[in-house]
């Protein structure tokens, strides 16, 4: 049955899901690798603008906040003007902010040219996924989201290496210019492969709404990022955006219930399996993202390690989360979600207890990277995996506001994990004068790292204990007696026809 609703067929066909697969893979690893080279890069910057490092850092901040403001605008652009042609506009945009952020003349200038990179990186991954779930059956569900996996694992393992090339190499516009070719072949791809915008809603954007939630996120994120560079959350700098972003956000909420057409359909939160996956997906990368600010700096700051060489100690983790990511997620078409996620979650945490109790000034690298090891095996085993699961019971109406909300979900829980850990990490190693006692610093934070994977698992045990059949999914709008009638004709039809 083909389902057309506001952008691009939903087909299930293969051919359809290969190359909108293709497509969506070659944006993503372009927004990933330029994550991961940047954040190598704010050393080198900072030399290079003569800038100080609170300057700087509004290089990947400015990128975030605009990230954090576009991802709720892409449900309805998708509905308005199809999900190919903003796609399209995310891959220009982000290419386009590329080339002008490699021109970049002052620190000001790189500034703003991140803010239009961040406009179209934070729309690639909802409409991206929005698009992939409507190419795939219910059946293919987990293989397709293993094969948009495939950037976590190269962006992570590639970036760092790459990015510190360049510089070395050449000079730090060519960390940006480098998503000039990849954007370009990105670009003919999307317009020559992706199924056409076959009609689109006509819904209004609800303004009021947007005008809560896109400053509302801007203003948390940044509240706890700026908590986390001064190691202080209470500062009023901190803690009072902080709370108008809450305050925003909790007004989008109320809109959002009420509302007759609002951006985000919040009553997809009754739908106990996403609401589940939600959680799960905030709380499990606040404690991921959180750890992987602090590996870096342990080993730069108590083990004296250069940029590359922290960069080199963490392949074995993304190696680990890639290959488990392959797996898992294509073997969740089959095998139970709640016991796949539960699972992963215990091992990420059983990997992060590992590394932060035996950290020291001398620890050997080998039992550190063993530990990562287990950790990235785990990880791999939750995040993708509870995606596709969160996803799977959507109904195509439904599929731009769910993965809208899933991609809000990772980015407030990334944001709030790292600003926690930075937080901590000030409190604990103020005053450590010598490598032991920043290590122990270190240990202690790791701790806070491993309590937010674990609580992780509460949402995660209310995922289904069986996988879903694809008659299972349920469009937010729908009353319960519609939902009741729907599923007692799916039982009593024909066996054929099931």
């Amino acid at each position: 049955m083909n389902t057309v609703t506001g952008s691009v067929r939903t087909t299930g066909s293969s051919p359809v899901l290969a190359r909108t697969l293709t497509v969506v893979v070659i944006g993503s690893i372009m927004a990933v690798l330029d994550v991961t080279i940047v954040n190598v890069a704010i050393h080198p910057l900072a030399t290079a603008f003569s800038a100080p490092l609170a300057t700087i850092q509004w290089v990947a901040t400015g990128y975030t906040l605009a990230l954090g403001a576009v991802i709720p605008v892409a449900a309805w652009a998708m509905g308005r003007f199809g999900a190919k042609r903003t796609y399209l506009t995310a891959l220009a945009l982000f290419a386009g902010g590329s080339v002008a952020a490699a021109l970049s003349w002052n620190i000001e200038t790189l500034v703003l040219f991140r803010v239009v990179q961040g406009l179209g990186g934070g729309l690639l991954m909802p409409v991206g996924m929005a698009m992939v779930i409507r190419a795939a059956d219910r059946e293919r569900m987990g293989r397709a989201m293993a094969v948009l996996g495939i950037p976590v694992l190269i962006g992570p393992v590639s970036g760092p290496v790459l990015g510190g090339w360049l510089i070395d190499a050449v000079s730090w516009r060519w960390i940006f210019l480098i998503n000039l070719p990849v954007g370009l072949v990105a670009l003919v791809l999307a317009a020559r492969l992706l199924p056409g915008d076959v009609t689109r809603q006509t819904r209004r954007l609800d303004v009021p709404g947007l005008l809560m939630l896109s400053p509302g996120l801007a203003l948390l994120i940044y509240g706890l990022s700026t908590g986390g560079e001064r190691g202080d959350v209470m500062t009023p700098g901190a803690l009072l955006p902080a709370l108008a972003g809450l305050l925003l956000i909790a007004g989008f909420v109320a809109r959002g219930l009420t509302a007759r057409h609002p951006l985000l359909h919040l009553r997809l939160f009754r739908n106990r399996t996403f609401a589940a996956g939600f959680a799960t997906l905030t709380l499990f990368p606040a404690g991921y993202f959180g750890s992987m600010l602090l590996t870096p700096m342990y080993y730069q700051t108590t083990r004296a390690l250069t940029a590359t060489e922290s960069g080199l100690l963490g392949i074995p983790l993304a190696i680990a989360v890639g290959a488990s990511m392959q797996i898992a997620t294509r073997r969740i078409d089959k095998a139970s979600p709640r016991v796949t996620i539960v699972s992963g979650v215990v091992v990420s945490v059983l990997g992060l207890s590992l590394f932060g109790a035996q950290l020291g000034p001398d620890t050997p690298y080998w039992r550190l990277c063993a530990a990562m090891l287990v950790m990235g095996a785990g990880v791999g085993m939750v995040m993708m995996p509870a995606n596709a699961t969160a996803t799977r019971t959507l109904a195509p109406d439904d599929v731009p506001s769910g993965s809208t909300a899933l991609n809000i979900a990772s980015q407030i829980g990334i944001s709030t994990g790292v600003a926690l850990m930075s937080v901590v990490l000030a409190s604990n190693v103020a005053g450590a004068t010598d490598p032991s006692q920043r290590a122990a610093a270190f240990q202690h934070t790791y701790w806070w790292a491993v309590m937010l994977l674990a609580l992780a698992a509460v949402p995660a045990l209310l995922l289904p204990r069986r996988r879903r059949s694809a008659g299972g999914s349920t469009s937010a709008s729908e009353t319960p007696a519609q939902i009741r009638t729907r599923r007692s004709r799916a039982n009593t039809a024909p066996a054929e026809g099931r």
